[in-house]
């Protein structure tokens, strides 16, 4: 069984006014503090320190801090790691006066404070707006394969679903004080960098890898760490990363996106093993489709993602789960993906929840303080 995991890009918020406040550095040194001494003395040099397997990571503004889930088989561990996380984020975060919050752009103006790193300030140098505007959270997941050529087929393949993902995962509605129109304008903002989007078809990992030299060698993109790709191989571990989806406001829709995205990946290793051929779907299409979800989520019309005509979102979602079922059958997560379906449509994405929240309390503080509660809620 493949294993998998997650990466969580959560908003730092002052917990009275609700805007974004730039507390990473002092979080990250509380983190260590909080370390057994031992652990506290390996990591005392490593912007990663890790205890029972989890990481905390500091992001491109200050206002964000990343969690780092142990790679998984189970859904149930993963489930229990993602939770975990977001606990010792927020415990550690209250320390320095601030709460973690899985919104996946700050719904209140802000002027973000970039983290003191020269990597960074040589990327507001070069890409001046784009970089000192960028705040924006992500969940990227991260699943294993047994080799490049495995992987870039599987590329190959799940590129034409990464837009139904994404409309399941919207929760960016609002920025700059403003409902925006949009499901996800985390999509549109994220754009803005050169190398994001969706990736042609290549055949095998030479053609991958002789792409990214020719992407480098233009000059316009600073390093490997700039390829933004919608989903990527890992240059760190043996995985595919998918990278597409807002950071989930409930920690039970990230568990779904992430079992989808290991059947994704399953599926299309199959498919690849028995000869079927990728769809021949051109980007120009798949960047569409991308807009389409960025803009509706799950509340408009989808592109079906073959013939890339509008569809119903209720049957595109049908469509992916009846292309995965085989896998998460095999997997063990059949019922659980149904429950956490079924949840999701019951009460809506996170880009819904934030406007309910809005009407019901009519401010962008009410929106905060009710996203504080639902990245943390109490155990039952």
């Amino acid at each position: 069984m493949r294993t998998f995991g997650v990466e969580e890009e959560l908003l730092l918020v002052d917990d009275e006014s609700g805007h974004a406040v730039p507390r990473a550095l002092a979080l990250m040194d509380c983190y260590r503090q909080r370390l057994p001494e031992t652990v506290r003395d390996i990591s005392a040099d490593s912007s990663l320190p890790e205890f029972n397997g989890l990481r905390l990571a500091t992001e491109f503004q200050q206002e964000q801090i990343e969690v780092i889930s142990r790679p998984h088989s189970s859904l149930a561990e993963l489930a229990a790691d993602i939770r975990a996380g977001r606990a010792w984020a927020d415990e550690c975060a209250k320390e320095v006066g601030a709460r973690t919050t899985a919104l996946a752009m700050a719904p209140l103006p802000t002027v973000p404070h970039p983290a003191p790193d020269e990597r960074v300030f040589i990327m507001i140098s070069r890409y001046g707006l784009t970089a000192r505007e960028q705040l924006t959270s992500g969940c990227h997941v991260h699943v294993s394969v047994e080799s490049d050529e495995e992987g870039v087929a599987v590329l190959d393949r799940l590129r034409i679903w990464l837009p139904v993902l994404a409309a399941l995962a919207s929760n960016s509605p609002f920025s700059h004080g403003i409902d925006t129109g949009y499901a996800s304008f985390r999509g549109q903002a994220w754009s803005r960098w050169p190398s994001t989007g969706p990736l042609d078809i290549f055949g095998s990992a030479a053609a991958y890898y002789r792409t990214i030299e020719q992407m480098l060698a233009t000059g316009v993109v600073l390093d490997n760490a700039m390829l933004y790709f919608d989903a990527r191989l890992s240059s760190n571990y043996p995985t595919v990363e998918i990278r597409v989806n807002d950071v989930c406001l409930a920690t039970d829709d990230a568990v779904l996106i992430a079992a989808l995205t290991r059947a994704l990946v399953e599926t299309a290793a199959r498919d690849w093993r028995s000869g079927k051929a990728p769809e021949p779907v051109p980007v120009a299409i798949l960047r569409l489709a991308a807009w389409q979800s960025s803009r509706w989520g799950i509340e408009g019309d989808l592109l079906h993602p073959v013939t890339g005509r509008p569809c119903k979102a209720l049957n595109v979602l049908d469509l992916l789960l009846e292309h995965v079922r085989e896998a998460l059958v095999d997997n063990g997560d059949e019922a659980q993906v149904q429950r956490l379906f079924g949840q999701l449509l019951g009460r809506g994405t996170g880009a819904r929840q934030q406007r309910d929240a809005l009407e019901r309390t009519g401010s962008l503080e009410g929106v905060v303080a009710g996203a504080i509660r639902l990245t943390h809620p109490q155990k039952r």
